[in-house]
């Protein structure tokens, strides 16, 4: 907390009381922002000190927590309101240029700021069991605040257009009940958002702003090299990696398990064109499987199809082993004594390394776990009702990841006030006050 002594202008019994402060409160104590704080105090030397530096910042936290979407929505409220004053450490309203000097001196050491995350990261790492055991990745759209630019515009950043911006499409797709494909398309104007949550407790791990153009899967690779690097005991502690099938690629699979030992729960998509069904698995007379690495066999008597029960994946082989149905449902099968199955059969991973994963596709453990990938979407929202991404005035790539990271790392600074005050049931919440 950017702790700062001042007079007493109330009783703290009667800030405690405040409710909504409350929120704030957890924020400005759980933060680790002190070497930030003493950085940017040097910085100022013997400049104006009009305001306090860990008073605006404090104040500009306060933004991020009660949705202020611009500086002077911040300012309107900071004049009318005592007590959040108080809080923030400041006796008088900062001044529009005050704040622009200093959103400008947090941009020039953005580096330092979001690196506090990465410290928050490690000790939610500490204080909760299995943390980071599942993460789940996704993407989400954040338009900017500027007006698309035409191409041939080539006029200089002057921090009113947005030059960083560019272009981005999502495509989503299904299936209706009567069978027809449907297709929506959504595009917009701005930035991408990766994120990467922990799937159990619904909290930030690592994020990237991006272009809105850029790639999903290119993203996610770099951003489990990131992770590595900067939470190494995340990566160790990681079993499942979540996405949807925006994140389909063999690359990224093999790469999870190959260097990290991760298994990849990913959603799959259609990639054959040619309306085939099902195939022939190479090296095997009876058995075929889908579009989804799911495992047939064909009885050699009748020609009838059946489904084949998972039985496991064998690591020290890197194999996936698939039961005969007759053995393992006790069903009749005529051609059960010509078959050249027996009673299993086992599938190397480096047949088809995108189709069989360690997790298997058609298992009922690869569904459980794909459902917890929603963790991310959760998050997503909180950002957008919770944290005021719904309605923000910002332009350029580096003011939208300094803002991202700060309402994450404000988010991860709650849920540790939450479980520091043993209110864990309560670490999700955003806008409960105590």
């Amino acid at each position: 907390m950017a702790i700062i002594p001042q007079k007493q202008l109330f009783e703290w019994g009667e800030i405690q009381k405040l409710g909504e402060l409350k929120r704030l409160k957890l924020v400005l104590e759980n933060l680790p922002d002190e070497e930030l704080m003493k950085k940017l105090e040097r910085e100022r030397a013997n400049g104006r000190d009009d305001y306090s530096v860990r008073g605006v910042w404090n104040s500009i936290l306060a933004g991020i927590v009660f949705q202020h979407s611009s500086v002077e929505q911040l300012r309107r409220e900071l004049m009318r309101n005592g007590q959040l004053r108080y809080i923030c450490g400041l006796n008088e309203t900062p001044t529009s240029s005050a704040y622009s000097r200093f959103l400008g001196r947090l941009l020039a050491n953005k580096d330092m700021v979001l690196a506090m995350m990465n410290e928050l990261v490690a000790e939610l790492k500490e204080k909760l069991p299995n943390f980071g055991e599942v993460l789940a990745i996704d993407g989400k759209a954040i338009e900017s605040y500027a007006r698309p630019r035409k191409k041939e515009n080539k006029k200089p950043r002057d921090g009113r257009r947005d030059i960083d911006a560019d272009f981005g499409t999502k495509v989503y797709r299904g299936v209706k009940e009567d069978g027809s494909v449907w297709e929506k398309f959504k595009t917009w104007f701005g930035y991408e958002l990766h994120l990467v949550v922990d799937a159990n407790y619904e909290l930030p791990v690592a994020f990237k702003v991006t272009p809105a153009s850029n790639s999903e899967v290119k993203e996610a690779h770099k951003i489990v090299e990131t992770v590595e690097k900067v939470q190494k005991g995340i990566i160790e502690r990681c079993c499942y990696f979540l996405g949807d099938r925006g994140y389909d690629d063999e690359k990224l699979i093999t790469k999870l398990w190959d260097e990290y030992g991760i298994k990849a729960v990913i959603d799959i998509r259609d990639m054959w064109k040619d309306g085939e069904k099902t195939r022939l698995l190479e090296g095997t007379q009876n058995i075929v499987y889908d579009f989804q690495g799911t495992i047939y066999c064909h009885c050699p008597e009748t020609g009838k199809q059946r489904e084949m029960p998972y039985g496991g994946f064998e690591k020290g082989r890197e194999t996936l082993k698939y039961r005969c149905p007759a053995d393992h449902f006790g069903i009749s099968c005529k051609g059960k004594e010509k078959c050249p199955v027996g009673k299993s059969i086992r599938i190397p991973m480096n047949k088809n390394r995108r189709l069989f994963t360690p997790v298997a596709r058609s298992s009922y453990k690869w569904k459980e776990l794909y459902k917890k990938r929603t963790a991310v979407e959760r998050v997503n929202g909180r950002l957008d009702f919770s944290l005021g991404f719904e309605n923000h005035t910002i332009r350029g790539l580096d003011k939208m990841e300094l803002r991202c990271g700060m309402a994450l790392m404000a988010m991860l600074a709650m849920a540790l006030g939450r479980i520091r005050e043993k209110q864990e049931e309560k670490m999700r919440s955003l806008i409960a006050a105590a």
